[in-house]
């Protein structure tokens, strides 16, 4: 039974799959609880590869993740809404304003969030974003620059916004940059495999995965030797600059998860862990003094792997929770 961060976060990335498309675009995937996706047609495809501008109206909770033209327009006063940007891990969310027609003065409003927030919890946290939380909002009413381009700092962004009169609204273009070394991702899938290079920078990057799964790291290059630990409360890698590790929780908060596991050393070959946490995190430390560089693959749990929990894994942490 999904608890109901997995629910809400499900819901988001099933959204996330209807809003590719209009409804004549979809096409459903063996849906069943534990794996509620939509696929897009290949009729949407070939549209999009043909070089034509995708465009459709905006839903006051919505979510996209192709480029596009994208318009909201109230019909009745809209007071709390919000419209969730993904891509792909390599991808940066790029937001132009096009036409913006508010009353600011009247309580309206139209913000940009660098990442994603959803029950008061931010994603990336505010130990991984190189930029404090004040900062990481861009409001319109406030700069009125309709020209700027608003640039995300990872694969996830989103607006609020509120307008109170019917007919007021605005547009915006959405495209997507390429990202050479990213760092804080928020995966699509419940399964896949992605290679994290931190070049001689301090700073702190995490991979989030909404889902229980199966996790192997196959390969970590880090600036120094140490050892593998499991945490304990005066264990772990404290003290050491460069390290890897592995959280797992109910929220979307890298810092509010619970610390699982470390990994201090350099190897190649494979380290797996299952982790049964509505959200999964695979969080890299870095000094800045090294290139450091973790290559893993994740899968989602499964009935059998559920029952057989014990079978080629370090460990294994929030079972009662699926």
């Amino acid at each position: 039974m999904l608890s109901a961060f997995q629910f809400q976060c499900h819901f988001i990335l099933i959204f996330l799959a209807a809003s590719k498309g209009e409804t004549r675009y979809l096409e459903v995937r063996d849906a069943g609880e534990d794996e509620p996706f939509l696929l897009l047609s290949e009729d949407l495809k070939r549209e999009l590869s043909a070089g034509q501008v995708y465009r459709r109206s905006l839903r006051c909770i919505d979510m996209l993740s192709i480029e596009g033209q994208f318009t909201f327009t109230a019909d009745q006063p809209q007071l709390h809404c919000a419209t969730f940007f993904i891509g792909e891990p390599e991808e940066l969310i790029m937001i132009d304003y096009d036409f913006v027609n508010i009353d600011c003065k009247g309580g309206d409003f139209l913000k940009v969030f660098d990442g994603w927030i959803l029950k008061g919890e931010k994603f990336p946290s505010s130990l991984d974003h190189p930029l404090p939380t004040s900062e990481r909002y861009i409001d319109f009413c406030e700069s009125g620059n309709i020209q700027k381009s608003i640039r995300s700092s990872q694969n996830v962004a989103m607006i609020f916004f509120r307008i109170h009169q019917p007919g007021n609204g605005f547009t915006i273009t959405v495209k997507k940059n390429t990202n050479f070394f990213p760092c804080n991702v928020i995966s699509q899938t419940p399964s896949g495999r992605f290679t994290m290079v931190i070049p001689h920078q301090h700073r702190n990057c995490s991979f989030s995965i909404i889902y229980p799964v199966v996790i192997k790291i196959s390969d970590l290059i880090l600036g120094h030797l140490n050892g593998l630990f499991l945490k304990k409360p005066s264990a772990g890698c404290a003290g050491v600059g460069d390290f890897v590790e592995l959280l797992g929780g109910t929220g979307l908060d890298p810092s509010k998860m619970f610390p699982l596991a470390d990994l201090c050393h350099s190897f190649h070959g494979s380290a797996q862990m299952k982790i049964g946490c509505d959200n999964t995190v695979l969080r890299m430390v870095s000094s800045g003094k090294h290139i450091n560089r973790v290559t893993f693959e994740y899968h989602q749990i499964n009935l059998q792997e559920t029952e057989n929990r014990k079978e080629n894994s370090i460990e294994e942490f929030c079972f009662p929770s699926i």
